[in-house]
This record gives C-alpha cells, structure tokens and sequence, in this order.
C-alpha cells in the first residue's frame, strides 16, 4: 500500500514524504490516526504541488534543529538524588526530569527527542542523546550526585 505521510512518524519518514508500507500498517494504524493518506492520483497530483514548498520546510526546521544543537552542546544537566552507599538511586532520573530541567535551562525541545533507553539509575555523568531532527542531534551530560 502506498501512503503520503501528513507528519513525520519515527522509523518511517518525515511528512510528505511517499512510503510503500503493509497494507494492515497502512490501514489500521497510519490512516485511522491521519499521519498519512492513501496515495490515489489525485492526492499524488496535489503532492507533486506542495513538493518545494515542503522542500523549503523541511530545510527551515533542519536548521533551527542545527542552531539548537549548537546551543546544547556544552550543556551540562545536575541532578541530586538520594542513593544508597554503593551509588545506586533510591527512584530515577527519566526523560521527563531531562525535559523538565532543559525547559527550566531555557530550552525548548520535544519530548520525543530525548533517547534514553532506561531511566538513569546510577551516580555519576551519562551523556544522553537528543534527536532533534533525523540528521541532527545534540549530546548533553547529565551529572547524578547522591543527596546527603
């Protein structure tokens, strides 16, 4: 089956973009949530259409994306938490704490950016991936002391 994304959706694409999916993906997931839409010919016409205008788009965000990114780099994130003696934390520190403590850094970022596998559960400095674009992202240090 083949689609027109109307947003980007991770480990697809981005929107506007034609993909070529299972039909039951299609249908029961993509086209019930309206992140696509069948790719008939007249919605493939009304495409071809828009094509620069998304082009434009698209390389507008990649940029704001690369200007964060740059800003990001050499942020440092502190957290305090209460630990046991051997270093491991008495709860987590998760990709809302993350987002929380960037937003009150003066960063705005999406909340699907952060990547992190599992909540953070030991003292110490862990670098934590943010994909802020499919081609960009951004490392940041995340710095867990033990409350005393």
């Amino acid at each position: 089956m083949k689609v027109i994304l109307r947003s980007s959706v991770e480990n697809l694409g981005r929107a506007g973009d034609i993909k070529d999916v299972a039909d039951g993906y299609g249908r029961n997931f993509l086209l019930p949530k309206r992140l696509a839409v069948a790719a008939t010919p007249a919605a493939l016409k009304e495409w071809e259409k828009c094509k620069d205008k998304r082009a434009k788009l698209v390389a507008a965000e990649v940029e704001t994306a690369k200007g964060l990114a740059g800003k990001l780099a050499g942020v440092k994130l502190s957290f305090t938490v209460p630990a046991s003696p051997e270093g491991k934390l008495f709860g987590s520190v998760g990709k809302s704490d993350i987002l929380k403590s960037l937003k009150a850094s003066g960063f705005s970022v999406p909340k699907t950016s952060v990547r992190l596998d599992d909540p953070i559960k030991t003292v110490g400095e862990h670098v934590v991936e943010l994909r802020l674009q499919p081609e960009v992202s951004a490392k940041v240090t995340v710095s867990v002391v033990a409350r005393e």
